[in-house]
């Protein structure tokens, strides 16, 4: 608790984290309170239910991803700070305890904060289903003991579990069992694989034709995350640019591979995920409409569901992404200042973060467009006949300009105002 009084700016970005999954998760777990009151009727029950443990599960691990780059940010900036502490006696476990105990706390005081805004939100998303005729309008909002518990339980277990996870590496010093993360990674590949492939065994007018290409691409992105530092050096080791900023962006993101993963992860799976669910709905609310049909109401949860899922992840990538990136700019300020002590000035030294954000951008892009595409393909060839539908090129260009902007827009602004500090104060003060 001393060290959140000292310095509660570091835990700015875990609270922001925390505020928003508690709320997520508090918001779609209180349809269940919604669906459990007498005289609710079945289909309203299964709509409400079927929200609020699709949504939420996505949302539980969102919360974990988003908690976990925050965290394992955080964790790495204190390495020297952490060291000392050992140094002076505390062993590992006591640093463990300290640290996840710091993540809890922040926590609470999250869950704590989303409460209201959850219970706001809650009633809003209850309109929504009604004004769709997907839930009858006798129906009464709940906020009761499954969303409250929810909310608190997954977000302090997701903080708590992350938090040790981040201060597990630094305190091994390094030393990580890449071969089961290796192995993690080719198996949640496999079934992204297995997954899209299964689509081509339904006909096109299946219910849950969209399922297993949203679910494959959805595995074939986390696989690809997994991988993200081998990718990323991978990428680095053949990447040559020209000049004297292409060069030393291209070194310092090679001594930075594992730090800058995070980020990467971000980048893939929201490419992915967006831009494939975003297409697969439209193809499937085109041929609805062509069909002369009219969408029952699973269809109409489906789309609400798949919308709301692309929403709350675009939301939480977007933190992910600010968090990491602020914090990872901000930690650099005696970089930047060596650098302008030796000649650099400040627009060659936004040049250079500049180069960087495109590198990790282009590359995160990329590896989210082959997911996205493995579950597009299968899914158009079924439905449509076609192969790559036309609605896919806008969703993809409208999916990377939103990322370019979050990405380039975080690190240039943060380096920006990390630059206003004179260089040689910000050396002296990181020294």
């Amino acid at each position: 608790m001393r060290s959140i009084r000292q310095r509660p700016g570091r835990f700015l970005a875990t609270l922001l984290s925390a505020f928003l999954g508690a709320a997520i998760i508090m918001m779609f777990h209180s349809m269940h309170d919604t669906a459990g009151q007498p005289g609710v009727d079945p289909v309203s029950s299964d709509t409400l239910g079927t929200a609020a443990g699709v949504v939420g599960g996505y949302g539980t691990l969102l919360v974990f991803f988003a908690v976990a780059s925050t965290l394992t940010v955080n964790v790495r900036q204190r390495t020297a700070e952490l060291e000392l502490l050992r140094c002076s006696g505390a062993t590992p476990a006591q640093i463990k305890r300290m640290v996840v105990g710091e993540a809890a706390a922040v926590a609470l005081a999250g869950a704590a904060l989303a409460i209201g805004p959850a219970m706001l939100g809650g009633r809003a998303l209850l309109d929504m289903f009604q004004d769709g005729g997907q839930v009858a309008r006798s129906v009464e909002y709940s906020f009761g003991p499954i969303a409250l518990m929810s909310g608190v339980h997954i977000t302090l277990l997701a903080a708590a579990g992350a938090a040790f996870l981040a201060v597990r590496r630094v305190t091994r010093r390094g030393r990580e069992r890449a071969g089961a993360r290796r192995v993690l990674a080719y198996g949640t590949l496999a079934a992204g694989a297995a997954g899209a492939g299964s689509t081509f065994f339904f006909s096109a007018t299946d219910e849950m034709l969209m399922a297993p290409p949203a679910q494959g691409a959805i595995m074939l992105s986390v696989g690809l995350a997994l991988m993200a530092p081998r990718l990323l050096k991978g990428v680095l080791a053949r990447l040559a640019l020209g000049g004297a900023g292409g060069w030393l962006a291209v070194r310092n993101l090679r001594q930075r591979a594992g730090e800058l993963a995070g980020i990467l992860v971000s980048l893939i799976m929201f490419t992915a995920v967006s831009t494939a669910t975003i297409t697969m709905q439209a193809v499937e609310s085109d041929a609805v409409a062509a069909s002369g049909l009219v969408k029952s109401v699973d269809a109409k949860n489906l789309e609400t569901l798949n919308l709301t899922v692309v929403g709350i992840i675009a939301v939480f990538v977007c933190v992910m992404l600010v968090n990491s990136l602020y914090a990872a700019t901000t930690y650099r300020s005696r970089e930047f200042g060596q650098q302008r002590l030796a000649g650099a000035t400040p627009g060659q030294v936004l040049r250079v973060v500049g180069t960087e954000g495109v590198i990790l951008t282009v590359t995160g892009v990329l590896l989210g467009t082959s997911a996205a595409l493995a579950g597009v393909v299968p899914f158009t060839v079924v439905r449509t006949d076609g192969v790559l539908p036309d609605q896919f090129l806008g969703t993809w260009l409208a999916m990377v300009a939103v990322t370019a902007a979050v990405t380039l827009g975080t690190s240039l602004g943060t380096a920006r105002r990390v630059l206003r500090t004179p260089a040689v104060r910000a050396v002296a003060q990181a020294a």
